[in-house]
């Protein structure tokens, strides 16, 4: 096999963010690992508020360190005339920008896209919102937990008569995921045609996005998906099930697998033909009888013992994990998925390499989080600020 290239497909790019809390920065990090150079613009004092949203990670949160490694970090004060003027100069510099400020916020500082593409056609500008233009949420704040609420998630999280919204920010990723996707398309497409694109995504319509086969199911019956915990509201048995050490994930999607499952795991095909268990259907509306059969016969079974019957089976399963074991999970740590990443303040972390496997190219090298400010100079002096320039500008940093 060829030796893949010691450039990442996006070293040389220069994207220029204006970012907070976590969407548009898990957008950037994701394009700082292909290899772009990504720019964090944060204010002074504070920078990013989502620094400061736990102490897990020295002197940043976990949602920090988690989406800015491997960033630059630029501390310019956008409400002061030469740090407006400073933030002009860098995104001039830019292939790419990026921004979630408030809503009109680009606009008030002519940072949109429509003012910086009149002046430079080529460039890609992306803004995320909550809401987008037009319509009657336009202009209202938005935050994941909002949004998931919104889009009808907290419906259908959680388990009987209790809601609950989803355990990771999901609203936030399905929209930094976008923002990553339409930037690599835009970046493919200017290289086409030398032009850029002015791109707008919302996180209402990210969310919804993922939302469609609830939407499908609710609008198609009747009612949204039963609330099942851990369990799937559609397929059953489909979930975590405890046996007689702990518990297992296990997964029948099919009639075939259901038969093996009573005969190699039960050890009784007949239960493979009673009427309330026939069907993907007949089970799930007997659900509860048929979680006191499996309840019953895993009570017998160690967790091994019932992982070594599924796998003779054939039969989707998996433990049941505990997040902070991740690092030490087998699967991951015998394929060197963590790598120690520096933290501001704190010993390094563990941090998993990029999920794709590539020939072309190698994962991040050492993608450290950044402290506030920890690039401002160097990123001033790059524009071709003098050093007494850079001190005025970083005198309140």
């Amino acid at each position: 096999m060829t030796a893949p290239h010691p450039l990442r497909p996006l070293t040389g790019t220069r994207v220029v963010s204006f970012e907070h809390a976590v969407s548009v920065p898990y957008a950037g990090r994701l394009l700082a690992d292909l290899g772009a150079d990504v720019i964090k613009v944060e204010r002074p004092g504070t920078g990013d508020f989502a620094r400061g949203y736990d102490a897990a990670c020295g002197d940043v949160s976990s949602y920090f360190a988690w989406i800015n490694r491997g960033k630059r970090s630029v501390v310019l004060d956008l409400k002061d005339a030469d740090g407006l003027a400073a933030a002009h100069r860098l995104v001039d510099t830019a292939d790419v920008v990026l921004a979630n400020l408030g809503p009109g916020a680009t606009a008030r500082l002519g940072l949109d896209g429509e003012t910086l593409r009149a002046r430079r056609p080529s460039l890609v500008t992306c803004e995320l919102t909550g809401y987008g233009e037009g319509g009657p949420s336009a202009g209202r704040k938005a935050y994941d937990a909002l949004i998931q609420s919104e889009a009808g998630l907290l419906e259908i999280t959680g388990d009987g008569p209790v809601t609950a919204r989803a355990g990771i920010s999901v609203a936030d990723i399905a929209a930094g995921v976008q923002v990553q996707s339409a930037v690599l398309a835009a970046l493919l497409h200017r290289e086409r045609t030398g032009e850029g694109a002015t791109l707008r995504i919302t996180l209402l319509e990210a969310l919804t996005e993922w939302m469609h086969q609830p939407m499908l199911y609710a609008l198609g019956t009747g009612k949204a998906p039963t609330r099942s915990g851990g369990h799937h509201p559609s397929i059953a048995p489909y979930g975590p099930f405890p046996c007689a050490d702990g518990a297992v994930h296990l997964a029948v999607q099919n009639e075939r697998e259901w038969l093996r499952l009573c005969t190699v795991v039960l050890g009784d095909a007949a239960i493979a033909v009673d009427p309330r268990f026939m069907t993907v259907r007949t089970r799930v509306q007997h659900r509860e009888e048929l979680h006191a059969l499996l309840h019953q016969r895993f009570a017998l079974l160690t967790a091994e013992r019932l992982g070594a019957l599924l796998d003779e089976a054939d039969i989707a399963w998996s433990a049941v994990g505990h997040v902070g074991e991740l690092p030490q999970h087998p699967q991951l740590a015998a394929r060197g998925r963590f790598v120690p990443v520096a933290v501001p303040g704190g010993e390094p972390v563990p941090m998993t390499v990029p999920p794709v496997d590539s020939s072309a190219w190698p994962p991040p090298s050492s993608p450290a989080v950044p402290a506030l400010g920890a690039h401002t100079a160097e990123v001033l002096a790059e524009l071709g600020y003098e050093e007494k320039e850079i001190a005025a500008l970083t005198a309140d940093a």
